[in-house]
């Protein structure tokens, strides 16, 4: 059953006559015959009836109709999307997005993006840089905004921002209430960290940062999930590490309450990162040009 041989019966069942059927298509009468034959051959039942006075849908041709009307719309519509995502004015964009980037970078980026392409669908997911990088590779995400710039030449990157980061301790700590205090001085506590999968160059910052001060941090947790090491630094005496942005959030209303300290000598910063594979696609161009800074 081809799509020629539907749209020629759609004719015939709307006109009612071969005649104006074919001139309606740009097509010869033999050949709209021929693609009726052809259909009802692969339908296995006559759809049409006429004789020299009259045309009329069989039964068959009546319960057809609607079916093959809506499979035709379908089509349509299909290549409109297709044509509209091709040229990126339509279509879902998959983003992938740290804490900062929901914070300072997503908002205006998808305000901008909504007036200018308003066919757009966004999906996003909340992720550390690890898990992002692991969805881009596996075609899951468009999109990814994360901590660090990608040693891979399979993506492209756009540097977004620096981000502080900060020491995140419960309300009892006796860093609670200080504004900031000297990198040197965790050499004293107890800290949380996260698997270095999770994010590598926030791993790696803050250890750099320790061997700049000349200390060695003592690890007592290891929690990947931010919110579990938030919960953690609330309710123990030991140090978390968040960029400037969540450590300001200070936790959900009813969970367990956290204070942000300043670091400094040195301030561990990240560099917060768009990346996003190589090749043609519409719809992440026009995210980008929503975005600051320029491709590397």
């Amino acid at each position: 059953m081809e799509l020629r041989h539907l749209v020629s019966f759609l004719a015939i069942a709307e006109e009612l006559h071969f005649g104006r059927a074919a001139a309606s298509l740009h097509l010869a009468q033999p050949s709209l015959s021929q693609h009726l034959r052809r259909l009802e051959r692969a339908v296995g039942v006559e759809l049409v009836a006429r004789n020299s006075h009259e045309v009329r849908l069989t039964p068959a041709g009546e319960a057809f109709l609607d079916l093959a009307r809506d499979i035709v719309a379908r089509v349509d519509q299909a290549g409109k999307a297709a044509r509209a995502a091709a040229t990126g004015s339509a279509g879902t964009l998959r983003i992938g997005y740290n804490f900062p980037a929901g914070q300072r970078v997503l908002p205006g980026a998808l305000t901008a993006l909504d007036s200018r392409r308003p066919a757009v669908d966004v999906e996003m997911f909340e992720m550390r840089t690890g898990p992002q990088l692991a969805a881009l590779a596996d075609g899951k995400l468009d999109v990814a905004m994360v901590y660090g710039r990608p040693n891979s030449t399979t993506l492209r990157s756009r540097r977004l921002l620096r981000v502080p980061l900060v020491a995140i301790v419960g309300e009892k700590h006796r860093w609670a209430g200080r504004q900031r205090v000297p990198f040197g001085e965790l050499a004293d506590e107890s800290c949380v960290l996260f698997n270095r999968a999770q994010s590598a160059a926030m791993y790696d910052t803050i250890l750099s940062a320790a061997q700049s001060s000349g200390i060695q941090l003592t690890i007592a947790d290891e929690v990947d999930d931010p919110g579990a090491t938030a919960i953690l630094t609330a309710i123990k005496p030991i140090v978390g590490f968040a960029s400037a942005a969540r450590g300001a959030f200070g936790g959900s209303p009813g969970s367990p309450r956290t204070t942000s300290v300043a670091l400094y000598d040195p301030v561990p910063m990240l560099d917060l990162y768009a990346v996003w594979a190589d090749g043609q696609n519409p719809l992440v161009d026009a995210f980008l040009a929503c975005l600051p800074g320029t491709p590397t």
